[in-house]
This record gives structure tokens, sequence and C-alpha cells, in this order.
């Protein structure tokens, strides 16, 4: 995908995967154990829709700005809210957006390789001794890092898809990740272009992957065209109470907010798959 996170800041797809996150961390939060956060892939943490890579593809607007322009959904408010509180034109990636949720007792650790993100990624957190920056493979760092001392983990696997057979190596690292600490709550992202590499995830999921895995989608269009993102989604595995009401909520505000309707037979709009069965 040549994925350099800045030139695709806060698109539909971003829109998706920071509402759920918010979301899941949210309900992680709700009872006081402390809780350790492994981003794998962090990018730069967060950006700026009105820098140059932003402003060059102008994908944010007709994602997080029109979602930004109107009166918030209660499913996206509590998310939306914290894009704001980053300040006008800034964009919080995972890190920032997992990062100023923590408290005083939760701890993440992110991951990134490419220089200029990682050194981005220093800078913005070097005053925050709960949250570690490390410089090294994403996908090594769910067999170093997991399990951790923390009794629950929040692990968001989001490579930049650059690669062939990634989508392969996001359901091995689930299987992974899920061998180290079967109790952590984990998210994989992944980018819908055309059905065939989604049949091949879920089929890889169902063969080897963990017990209680769900998938949550969106398309703005109908997975045809290989050459273009028409929608994302991430795999969840063992995802909080409430899951169902709460994620579909947020589905079902994103395609009012983004124009985008449910139609099951073109795969557009918002849907849940449950993957395997507790």
């Amino acid at each position: 995908m040549n994925y350099r996170h800045a030139f695709h800041a806060g698109n539909f797809a971003d829109c998706l995967k920071h509402a759920v996150l918010h979301w899941l961390f949210t309900a992680m939060a709700r009872k006081e154990g402390a809780i350790f956060v492994l981003d794998t892939h962090a990018g730069a943490g967060a950006y700026r829709l009105d820098g140059p890579e932003a402003v060059r593809t102008g994908e944010h607007g007709q994602g997080i700005t029109r979602l930004l322009a109107m009166p918030a959904p209660a499913a996206l408010a509590p998310w939306l809210a914290a894009v704001r509180r980053a300040g006008e034109g800034a964009y919080p990636g995972s890190p920032a957006l997992l990062g100023a949720l923590l408290r005083g007792q939760d701890r993440m650790a992110c991951c990134e390789l490419h220089p200029e993100d990682f050194a981005a990624l220093r800078r913005g957190f070097r005053a925050d001794a709960r949250i570690g920056i490390h410089h090294r493979d994403g996908w090594a760092a769910i067999g170093a890092l997991l399990p951790p001392r923390e009794r629950r983990a929040l692990v968001l696997i989001d490579p930049p898809y650059e690669a062939d057979g990634e989508i392969a190596r996001l359901a091995e690292a689930l299987r992974l990740a899920h061998a180290r600490m079967k109790g952590a709550v984990l998210a994989g992202w992944f980018p819908i272009k055309h059905r065939a590499p989604l049949h091949a995830l879920r089929a890889a999921i169902r063969e080897a992957g963990p017990p209680d895995a769900v998938e949550v989608r969106f398309c703005r269009a109908s997975p045809l065209d290989p050459a273009r993102l028409n929608g994302a989604g991430l795999v969840l595995v063992n995802p909080p109470f409430g899951w169902e009401d709460g994620l579909g909520a947020i589905l079902r505000a994103l395609e009012a907010g983004l124009g985008v309707p449910r139609d099951a037979a073109a795969d557009t709009g918002g849907a849940m798959l449950r993957l395997t069965d507790e």
C-alpha cells in the first residue's frame, strides 16, 4: 500500500479504527486493574491535518473533518471529544489517543521502525514515564513484550501493508499474541480493497485463530477494485462485554456521519461478523 500514515491521517479508515480503539480501552477501564497497551506499528503518534502530506491527499475531508463539522452522535462523542482536545488541525493517532486515556496504573509500549516516525514518536512522549518508545520491528515485539507484568492487555496490530503477505502475517500475529496472553484484547487492523484477501484472512482466523474472534468492518464502496482502498476492518479477539451494542452503534453513526449507506449486497457500510465461537 505504501502507507506512510501522514498522508492518510483522519481518513474514513482511521475513523473506524480510532473510534473502536477508544471504545475498547474505555470498556476495559471500567475495571480498576492495570492495563498494558502494546501498539506494534505506532507511526508518528499524532498528525497535522493542515500539514503538506494530509493536504496533498485531502482524505481527511471525507473522514474526521466531516465528522467534526456536524453534531456528534452519542456513539462517537467520546472519541470526537478526544480529537478536539488535541487542538485545531491536529489528529491523534493511536499512540496519542490511547496515551491520553491511560490512568496512573496503566502502561503502554509503542513500536516503530521508520526513523522519522520513531523520532517524532519519541519527542511526543518523552515526558511520560508510563509510555515506552521502541525502535524495533512490531511483529517481533509480540513475542518479546507479551505477556507483560499486568494481568490485562490491549494489543493493536496495525502494519503499513507495504509488503506482500501481511494479511497472512496478521492472522499469525493474532494467533501468537493469543497464545502468549490468552486473556488479552487484541485488535488487528486490515485494509479492504477486494474480497479475496478478506476471505483468506477469515479462513486463517477460523483455522488457527483464537476461540473468540469477531470482525468489524466499514466499506465506502464495494470491495471490487484492488487498486483502491474501498474499506477497512478490525479483527477483535476477546472483545469486552457489550461489544455488539457498543460497536454496532459506532458503525451506524459512521454510516450516518460519513454518508455511506448500508447495503449488504454491495458490502457497503458497517458490518460485524463472528469469526469463531467461544
